[in-house]
This record gives structure tokens, sequence and C-alpha cells, in this order.
């Protein structure tokens, strides 16, 4: 614009205006954008689930259904230990190690990322058996704090803390 608009109220409240209408659509541009990604998506994840002929269930939590798009994106093919490797990883958001029992026919998931139950561990449970070979069975191995991880306390520290918090969460 030439130099004697910026003097100019009129100008300058035009302006101002067009800057914050701006702002608004990039905001928003963006958030369109986001909806593309299953870990950025909020508004679109309803779209996502039925897409992949998932339930929908709003009332579960946004990273709960994130997860289990993500394991649905990932679980199709040939079943493998990495697949379910990949699988559960979208779940507990931590490392996982799958320890094969062929003689057994079965397979443990092991969370080694995580202290505890995933929270979601019912929907894990469900994405597995969905994928794996009907004949093995899928077993699950939680790590908890041991007596060796808690001696280092006194008994008045830990008395904070129930005896779930002390077995499931890093203190």
């Amino acid at each position: 614009m030439p130099g004697y608009y910026k003097t100019s109220q009129v100008m300058n409240s035009l302006t101002g205006v067009e800057a914050i209408q701006m702002q608004e659509f990039n905001s928003k541009l963006d958030d369109v954008l986001n909806q593309f990604f299953v870990d950025t998506a909020t508004f679109a994840l309803e779209r996502w689930e039925k897409e992949l002929g998932i339930p929908v269930n709003n009332s579960k939590p946004a990273a709960f259904r994130r997860s289990v798009i993500k394991s649905k994106l990932r679980g199709s093919g040939t079943v493998t230990v990495n697949l379910i490797k990949n699988v559960s990883e979208s779940y507990s958001n931590g490392e996982v190690d799958v320890i094969e029992n062929n003689p057994n026919y079965s397979f443990t998931v092991k969370f080694v990322g995580t202290l505890g139950i995933p929270p979601n561990l019912e929907d894990l449970k469900n994405a597995i058996e969905e994928i794996k070979p009907a004949h093995l069975v899928a077993l699950f191995q939680f790590i908890y704090n041991t007596h060796n991880t808690l001696a280092q306390f006194t008994h008045n520290q830990l008395s904070q803390y129930t005896h779930d918090q002390l077995r499931e969460e890093v203190i």
C-alpha cells in the first residue's frame, strides 16, 4: 500500500480486521489439515472409525480411539511377530516384546516400556484377536514394581501411595 495509508485510521482499522480474519482462516485450515493424520485428528476420528469398520464410541478418550485406528491401519497383511508388536505398541504407547511359544501354540505380548496394565487393554486384546491366526493363544505379561524397587523407600514415604500406585507407577 502507498505510504500515506500508514496514518489513515480507516485503513489501519481495515487491515487490522483483515489480519484477524486471515489468522482465523489459517487456524481453521491447519485444523482441517490435522484431520488427515490420525495422531492429530479430532473431529474426524469418527470418519476414520467408519472408514475402517470400527464401532464409533464417542465416550472413549481420543487417545484410545486413535490407538484403535492406528492398530487397524497397521494390522493388515500377513501376521508376523513384527505386526503384532506394531499393533501392541500403538495401544501401549511404549515398547513391547512379542515372545513366540510355537510348541504350545501361543505367543506372549510383554509390555517392557510401561509399568502396570495399559488402560485400553481390552481394545488391544480385541485387535490382536482380530489379526492373529485362530489356532494361536495370545497371552499378556506386565511389568510391576518389585520389592527391590521399593526397598529404597521407608514405610512412611510409601504410606502416601495406594497398593495399585506402588505396584504400577514410577515412584
